[in-house]
């Protein structure tokens, strides 16, 4: 067999693998090794695997994604997440919606100190979805507002996925997190849009809060006051070039440990459970890095992306028609795979044909991060909406999808902006150079 016909067999069996719900960290490294030791030799394969783990293992880039997570893990044990919607509803209550926006205002500001999209869904879940409820809230909306601005995580930085994709193409990883923030903003204010827009077009999802004074709005500001900080003191030192993401990671960790421990906010059992939690995603997403980097490595030896990048950059189509291929296949593929695997199986292969085509790498990370959070919020995947429906027991699955289909529009208007627009993700970065 040619090397073409092992690395496409090896994709297909990968992609069977996952559907099949096995490990995809496990199964990248199964693949990968298997597919090396047809091409090369099993000694070579298991050399490049002892590599390869040992690298990523021992890597002091990655560390940065263990503080990033315990940051998010101890700002959501020491309540900071639930003093943040309070504050948004103080300001937003009383809109049509207000409750929803608060939430995506809440979904933002936890995004802006946590890095993981998961944990952003599972936290406000846990703090807003009682909130609305309570307010007779309807659970289309209350639930699908959630999962939706809870994909704010991966791209409001810290973001988890501009690491690993900066590792993976020797990109600038804080000036990748400053290429989130305006994407992130512009996100933001679609999902306000989209719920505004709704509950006008249909009053009966969302009764209008009670207007609060001045006075109370002013004191809640109390509980922005944390996320403020926080995020000043990493964005700002990475902007400024003051530390480097993993010291912005170890500075954030510490200041929030800090601050949750100066306010007696968090309590002993809150921080062990922030650590044991911290340890159980830091190292399920390095196995699936290890295993990503040894797939990649396979993929190499076949010549797959090399030879897609020139089939690609010899189509006479515009390249604008050659981003939207590239978007639509993370929009499918997001339906049916993992947002961190799909990344890592698919960045080897079309960086090459974005470099080829003359785009800015920072771009298309940006691009990465909105598609794929198309892809936590549709079925049959959907990890958002199953995070939120572990906490809402009661809603029924489909009823959670029906309500991520209007965000999921806003998710494609803001990703097609990028295109025309690409500044909206370069400018940040653009100050830093």
């Amino acid at each position: 067999m040619t090397p073409s016909v092992v690395g496409i067999a090896g994709i297909v069996l990968l992609v069977v693998f996952i559907f099949m719900r096995m490990p995809v960290g496990f199964v990248m490294t199964l693949v990968g090794v298997t597919g090396f030791s047809i091409l090369i030799s099993f000694d070579a394969a298991m050399n490049m695997a002892v590599k390869d783990l040992f690298a990523v293992f021992g890597s002091y880039n990655l560390t940065v994604i263990p503080l990033f997570i315990l940051m998010g893990q101890i700002a959501f044990h020491a309540g900071i997440s639930g003093r943040l919607f309070k504050a948004a509803y103080k300001f937003m209550g009383h809109w049509p919606g207000g409750l929803a926006i608060a939430s995506i205002g809440a979904c933002a500001g936890f995004a802006a100190i946590c890095g993981s999209t998961n944990a952003t869904a599972a936290t406000m879940a846990a703090v807003t979805l009682p909130e609305m409820k309570k307010y007779n809230y309807k659970d289309e909306l209350a639930t699908g507002v959630v999962a939706a601005g809870g994909s704010l995580g991966i791209l409001v930085p810290p973001s988890v996925i501009f690491i690993i994709y900066g590792i993976m193409t020797e990109q600038s990883i804080g000036q990748l997190f400053m290429a989130g923030i305006l994407p992130g903003l512009l996100l933001t204010l679609l999902f306000i849009a989209t719920v505004v827009i709704w509950t006008s077009l249909k009053p009966e999802l969302a009764p209008k809060g009670v207007r609060v004074n001045i006075k109370e709005k002013i004191q809640s500001l109390a509980g922005l006051i944390e996320t403020i900080l926080l995020f000043i003191l990493v964005m700002g030192g990475l902007f400024c070039g003051i530390f480097t993401p993993t010291e912005a990671g170890a500075i954030g960790a510490a200041g929030t440990l800090a601050i949750s421990v100066i306010r007696r906010n968090i309590s002993f059992s809150g921080l062990l459970i922030s650590l044991r939690e911290t340890t159980r995603i830091s190292c399920m997403i390095l196995v699936i890095v290890a295993g990503a980097t040894i797939f990649g490595h396979f993929l190499a030896v076949t010549q797959i992306p090399f030879t897609l990048s020139n089939w690609v950059a010899g189509l006479d189509l515009p390249s604008w028609a050659i981003i939207i291929m590239i978007i639509i296949v993370y929009m499918v593929g997001g339906c049916f795979i993992d947002a961190l695997a799909l990344i890592m199986l698919t960045v080897p292969i079309f960086y090459p044909v974005i470099s080829s085509l003359g785009y800015d790498p920072m771009w298309f990370g940006v691009i990465i991060v909105m598609v794929t959070q198309i892809g936590v919020v549709t079925p049959p995947v959907g990890i958002n909406v199953y995070v939120v429906s572990g906490v809402a027991r009661d809603v029924p699955l489909h009823v959670i999808f029906k309500g991520v289909m209007p965000f999921l529009a806003a998710l494609i208007v803001g990703t097609l902006l990028l295109i025309p627009f690409p500044e909206i993700a370069l400018f940040l970065p653009g100050l830093m150079r």
